[in-house]
């Protein structure tokens, strides 16, 4: 009788131990205040003392990054899609004035490269030197059949903390308030079933000369990564405590469906469609598309990664701080006493 191991059954424990080895040092280089212990042990230990706080709220998240993965497979590069994985992930965090504390990947795959995977944690691993946290452990699943060749997946969980005191949103969010819009970095993680489908369109594959972006392929242009606006945001939220008083992610859903998950029942965010510059992206996929409006305003964030609700008499000081530190900052609009729509975009 034939002898049966986990390796002939298409899972490499060795593969796995090694991946392990080379991404120790990615992950010690995430260390932070609060930080305990290295990779390896069954759970990952965090000090939220040690991390300064003295009555924290802990907020988590979790996240993936979407069918930009299919990109990144497509063309062979995996540098940056952890990047994204962070993104989409620590983002969340701060529009509850959370300080990212920790982050946890997963890691799912048919058959495991441990040059792939080393790639990806790189990106892991600078998408949390960005956002300040720790990357403190993980999951590396190899499992056969479930993936085909050259396929993996990606899950991201991260944990942040604020004290109660400074948990957002405020409940003075008010009529009058401006409201503050952040540029994105292109289409971030978000919407890319439809990019692949309207690329599918024109007949254009991810190694075509970009449309929208001189001297590039479409897959580079296109695995830009998502912006994380952790440092940026909690230093303004640090310096102007009572004027921000809401923060709104712009992911799936866009901005009429992310910004009213931020505000009272009864106001309106009233925003002006022709305060902020789309980038060339945008404009190439509504017009390559033929995207109805409503479904191009719910599918992609438009140019518009972040948006601060923010006390008016504040509005350009916390505008002049946030361009300081590298942030192209739009006055998109105001909200109002809501009759309709909790979003109208005019």
């Amino acid at each position: 009788m034939k002898h049966a191991s986990y390796k002939q059954a298409g899972v490499d424990i060795d593969a796995g131990n090694a991946l392990v080895g080379r991404i120790k040092p990615l992950a010690k280089a995430t260390r932070r205040l609060g930080s305990v212990d290295d990779l390896g042990g069954f759970g990952a230990l965090f000090d939220v003392k040690k991390a300064g706080y003295i009555d924290p709220i802990l907020v988590s998240s979790t996240d993936g990054v979407g069918t930009k993965l299919k990109i990144a497979q497509s063309a062979g590069k995996h540098d940056t899609i952890g990047i994204d994985l962070v993104a989409m992930c620590v983002n969340d965090l701060i529009v509850q004035g959370a300080e990212p504390l920790f982050f946890l990947d997963y890691f799912a795959t048919g058959k495991l490269s441990v040059d792939v995977a080393e790639q990806v944690v790189k990106g892991i691993a600078e998408g949390c030197k960005l956002a300040g946290c720790a990357l403190i452990g993980g999951e590396t699943a190899e499992m056969p059949s479930m993936y085909a060749d050259g396929e993996y997946d990606l899950a991201g969980f991260t944990v942040g903390a604020v004290e109660r005191e400074n948990l957002l949103p405020l409940k003075t969010v008010k009529a009058g308030d401006v409201l503050l819009g952040l540029a994105s970095s292109g289409v971030h993680s978000n919407g890319f079933s439809l990019v692949r489908y309207i690329l599918e369109m024109h007949n254009l594959t991810f190694d075509s000369p970009a449309p929208f972006a001189a001297d590039k392929i479409i897959a580079d242009a296109l695995l830009i990564p998502t912006r994380i606006y952790v440092k940026n945001c909690l230093a303004a939220i640090r310096a102007f405590p009572l004027a921000i008083k809401s923060l709104a992610h712009i992911t799936g859903g866009g901005l009429p469906e992310n910004l009213p998950r931020v505000l009272p029942d009864d106001l309106c965010a009233k925003i002006d469609g022709k305060s902020w510059e789309m980038q060339p992206v945008f404009k190439w996929l509504k017009e390559a598309g033929n995207v109805p409006d409503a479904d191009f305003l719910r599918t992609f964030n438009c140019g518009i990664g972040m948006v601060l609700v923010v006390e008016a008499n504040s509005a350009e000081a916390v505008s002049a701080m946030l361009r300081s530190t590298g942030e192209t900052v739009y006055k998109i609009g105001t909200l109002a006493a809501r009759t309709g729509e909790a979003v109208e975009i005019y």
